[in-house]
C-alpha cells in the first residue's frame, strides 16, 4: 500500500526534465536545512523563523495578507514602466540603427548615461517628480529602456548587407523596409533586450518602492515588515519577489521562443 502511495509522486518526478531536477537540488537542500535547524528548535533567534510561519503568513496573518494588494500594485506599476520604457527603447534603437547622423549625435550621450548606476537616478527623479507614482514609473521605465535600446540598436546594425541590397532592388518604401525587413531581421536581438528589460524593470520596481517607501508595493511591504521586525513577513516578501521574477523570466522565454519559431517558419 505504501509503495502504491509513492508511485504517483515518483512518476511525476521521473517525467520532470533533468535540468529542472538538477536546478531543484539546491533549493530543496536549503529548505531541508531550514527545517532541521529552525523548525526543530535547534536554533532560536528572532532573525530565523519557522518555515511554516513564513508560508502561512500571507494567508492567515492580517499583516501578511497585505502582501497580495502590495503584489498587485507592484505588478501594475511594473507593467506601466515596462510598456513605456521598452517601447521607447525599441523605437529609438531602430531609429539610431538606421540613421548614422542620429547615431553619431545621440548614441554617445545615451551610452554615457547608461554607465550611471541605476539606483543613482532615484535622488534626481524624486527631486523632479516627488515621491509619488510618477517618480516610480519613470524609474522603472529607465530600468527597461536601456536593455531594450542597446539590444535593438545592435540588432539593427548587425543586419547583413545582403538584406539592404535586396530591399534596394525591390525598391521598398522606408516604412515597409522597417516592417518587412528590419524588424524581422533584428527580432532575436530585440527579444533578448526585452527579456533583460523585464528582469531589470522588476528589480527596479521593488527597488524604487523600497527606496522611496511611499504607497503600496512589495518594496513598501518589505520596509514596513522590517520596521515591525516581522522576519516572517520579510521572508515572505522576498519569496514572493523571487517567485514573480522567476515566473516572468520563464514566461518571457516561452513566449519569445514561440515568436522566434513562428518567424522561422
Amino acid at each position: 500500500m505504501a509503495d502504491t502511495a509513492w508511485q504517483g509522486p515518483l512518476a511525476a518526478l521521473s517525467r520532470t526534465p533533468p535540468r529542472v531536477r538538477r536546478g531543484a537540488v539546491l533549493p530543496a537542500a536549503l529548505v531541508l536545512a531550514w527545517l532541521a535547524v529552525v523548525d526543530t528548535g535547534f536554533a532560536r533567534t528572532p532573525l530565523l523563523v519557522p518555515l511554516h510561519q513564513v508560508l502561512s503568513a500571507p494567508f492567515v496573518d492580517p499583516d501578511g495578507r497585505q502582501i497580495w494588494t502590495a503584489l498587485a500594485a507592484s505588478l501594475a506599476r511594473a507593467t506601466a514602466g515596462i510598456a513605456l520604457g521598452a517601447s521607447a527603447g525599441v523605437a529609438l534603437g531602430v531609429a539610431l540603427g538606421l540613421s548614422r547622423p542620429l547615431q553619431r549625435g545621440i548614441a554617445p550621450t545615451l551610452h554615457g548615461l547608461r554607465q550611471i548606476a541605476l539606483f543613482a537616478w532615484i535622488p534626481l527623479l524624486t527631486a523632479w517628480f516627488g515621491t509619488g507614482e510618477i517618480a516610480k514609473v519613470v524609474f522603472i521605465s529607465l530600468s527597461a529602456f536601456f536593455p531594450a535600446f542597446l539590444n535593438t540598436e545592435q540588432g539593427v546594425r548587425a543586419i547583413a548587407p545582403a538584406y539592404w541590397e535586396t530591399a534596394a532592388v525591390l525598391r521598398l518604401r522606408p516604412w515597409r523596409r522597417v516592417t518587412k525587413m528590419v524588424l524581422p531581421a533584428a527580432l532575436p536581438a530585440i527579444l533578448i533586450g526585452l527579456e533583460i528589460a523585464l528582469l531589470t524593470a522588476w528589480i527596479g520596481t521593488v527597488g524604487a518602492e523600497y527606496a522611496i517607501g511611499v504607497g503600496r508595493g512589495l518594496g513598501s511591504f518589505l520596509v514596513a515588515a522590517r520596521e515591525l521586525f516581522r522576519m516572517d513577513l520579510v521572508l515572505a516578501g522576498v519569496v514572493a519577489l523571487a517567485l514573480v521574477g522567476y515566473a516572468c523570466n520563464r514566461a518571457s522565454r516561452h513566449v519569445f521562443s514561440r515568436i522566434i519559431t513562428w518567424r522561422d517558419r
